[in-house]
């Protein structure tokens, strides 16, 4: 199963250095006995059906039980073949509300926080650095473009966030890229996305990354990581509740730290289909008490 770097590569974004994205569900939509009402799915997990059907396909994403979703910048753009007025009317007719988009942040920014804007969406996202950040000095040149996308969000109503991948938190030069990233963008027009997998696959504690930038991570990827998985094995992408990730203690932690979105996704398919691990994540997050 193609997973998010090798795609990235292959549409080319990788050379580019820089994109947008992000994640959906909100403490609003926390009961009070901790259960889960509302949770969003970021619609690159279903990217070999999607493009085929896009209404079929977020019809039965709706039938899951999905109220949210992040969408995610492919051949068909963000809305899928749709005007951004369209996309939110099928969206209104579905019952579900697109919050975020993960894009590419090179290729008319200012267009696409409009549209995102115009339609009432939260945030327009930045998928990936990928390995075109070979220094500190790349992440800090990624910084300010960050800062630059926040402001041009800032005038549309929303706001950018970066999402992130495992090699923001290996150490280059003696520090990591994550902290470069976080303490070199505006707090009040970049936030974070914290895509659980990948700091967990980078050998890092989302808790404590919590713990130390409490405010900045509003939106986070569950996307579970298999029981078996090399600590090296990038593609290791499983059904939620059946890998090792406790989810139970990372989005409790997370709702007192600032986290307001929750979106699931998957990138890789044993023994199943994405519709199927779909309709078996919502079912778990369906369940889930914190």
């Amino acid at each position: 199963m193609q997973n998010r770097r090798s795609f990235l590569k292959a549409t080319g974004t990788l050379a580019s250095g820089l994109l947008i994205g992000r994640s959906a569900f909100s403490m609003d939509d926390f009961a009070s006995k901790g259960s889960i009402k509302k949770f969003g799915l970021q619609l690159y997990s279903l990217r070999t059906d999607l493009p085929n059907d896009p209404k079929g396909v977020l019809k039965q994403v709706a039938s899951f039980g999905y109220k949210q979703i992040e969408s995610y910048e492919g051949k068909q753009g963000m809305f899928w073949g749709m005007s951004n007025k369209e996309f939110k009317k099928y969206m209104d007719e579905l019952g579900m509300t697109i919050v975020s988009s993960h894009c590419n942040i090179n290729n008319d920014f200012e267009t696409k926080a409009a549209q995102a804007g115009e339609i009432g969406m939260k945030y327009l996202i930045c998928p990936s650095l990928g390995g075109a950040n070979k220094s500190l000095d790349d992440f800090k040149r990624a910084a300010e473009k960050f800062n630059a996308c926040g402001e041009i969000c800032k005038k549309n109503g929303l706001k950018f966030a970066y999402h992130n991948h495992g090699y923001s938190f290996e150490t280059m030069e003696g520090q990591l890229p994550q902290d470069i990233l976080m303490q070199n963008t505006n707090k009040d027009t970049v936030d974070f996305e914290m895509d659980i997998y990948w700091v967990v696959t980078a050998g890092a504690d989302p808790i404590a990354w919590l713990d130390k930038y409490p405010g900045r991570w509003k939106l986070c990827h569950v996307k579970d990581r298999k029981k078996d998985a090399a600590a090296g094995d990038h593609d290791a992408s499983i059904d939620l509740g059946v890998g090792n990730i406790d989810f139970k203690k990372i989005l409790k932690a997370s709702t007192s730290k600032g986290m307001e979105y929750f979106i699931v996704e998957q990138e890789r398919y044993d023994n199943s289909t994405p519709l199927k691990s779909a309709a078996a994540d919502a079912a778990y997050m369906k369940k889930l008490k914190l």
